[in-house]
């Protein structure tokens, strides 16, 4: 198609709560130790929120950065995207109750479940709005507030989550710069290694299902491990390739926040080297869809991304789902 306008990240910004706990604090929830937690994933730390703060409310911080950053409005946000695990409520959409609290009174709104991969698939989504010109300027919200829905006696699962947010106001760029090209891709088959399996239409919230502790979080750590890499570097490649870029054009490689052992080996594949890398993990721990946002901000903030850069973004979540995303800063 002709005459698509390019688009790109005008904006950024990130929340995150302000409590601490560390993997000390971990070794006298569950039986688990600063050690293993470290060797194995790479986190140190991560922030959670206290009972009363939402989704929303992390996303509400984050976006008034962003539109800060962006220098526009709230009124002049044209649409809104949320990408959650946790929304506020089944409905209505986080994405609507973000735009009441910002005074995004011009926006409409919505909500994707999309797990790790939200952000770069609501980028994604954006980008088509702004090409086309049917929108100016789209709010895209990576927002989580997992340590909700973790099971604090199970140590293969809580020891990785944290709670934050990361936004991005998505607008018309220059010629030559912005989103150059997104991959998103997914494997139904293997939906059940990463899920929460209550609390919907399968498994309505009952007794039982309180009981088996069915509405906490369920990984296949080890299943998910095997998968992750291969299709992180499989549609990293795809972007790069579409991007007519290669491995060696990359300045910063922006992953998914998971594991520190599964961004190193995918380093080693793309034959990047660590120096390329941003990491922020050992701090935040796994923020699903919203440690992409966060660590582009923090990148940018700390002066690892400047004018001309090829940043690369790349995640993977459950659904399975995988994304990446090339862009030219």
């Amino acid at each position: 198609m002709k005459n698509l306008r390019p688009a790109g990240i005008i904006g950024l910004g990130s929340y995150l709560p302000d409590k601490i706990l560390t993997n000390s604090d971990l070794e006298k929830i569950v039986d688990t130790s600063d050690e293993w937690i470290r060797t194995r994933t790479g986190i140190l730390e991560r922030r959670v929120t206290d009972k009363k703060t939402s989704t929303s409310d992390l996303a509400v911080k984050a976006s008034l950065n962003a539109i800060k950053s962006a220098k526009i409005t709230p009124k002049e946000i044209d649409f809104i995207i949320v990408a959650t695990t946790f929304p506020d409520m089944y409905f209505p959409s986080t994405a609507c109750i973000v735009q009441e609290k910002i005074g995004a009174i011009n926006a409409g709104c919505m909500d994707i479940e999309a797990a790790c991969s939200g952000f770069i698939y609501g980028l994604s989504i954006a980008r088509q709005y702004i090409a086309t010109g049917e929108y100016n300027n789209v709010l895209v919200i990576g927002a989580e507030t997992l340590s909700k829905i973790v099971d604090w006696s199970d140590r293969n699962t809580c020891v990785l989550f944290g709670d934050g947010a990361g936004a991005a106001i998505v607008g018309h760029v220059k010629e030559g710069k912005g989103i150059l090209s997104t991959y998103l891709g997914a494997d139904g088959k293997l939906a059940d290694l990463i899920c929460v399996p209550a609390g919907g239409s399968k498994h309505p919230a009952s007794h039982e299902t309180v009981d088996k502790k069915m509405h906490y979080m369920k990984m296949m750590g080890n299943e998910v491990f095997k998968h992750a890499v291969i299709e992180m570097e499989k549609s990293l490649n795809w972007t790069l390739e579409k991007s007519k870029l290669s491995g060696k054009d990359i300045s910063l490689l922006v992953p998914h926040q998971a594991n520190i052992r599964i961004i190193e080996l995918l380093a080693k594949r793309m034959n990047l080297s660590m120096s390329k890398v941003y990491i922020n993990l050992y701090r935040y721990g796994n923020t699903s869809a919203a440690s992409i946002p966060i660590a582009l901000d923090e990148a940018l903030r700390e002066g690892r991304i400047k004018d001309g850069d090829v940043i690369a973004m790349v995640a993977f979540g459950a659904g399975l789902t995988m994304a990446s995303c090339i862009m030219k800063w």
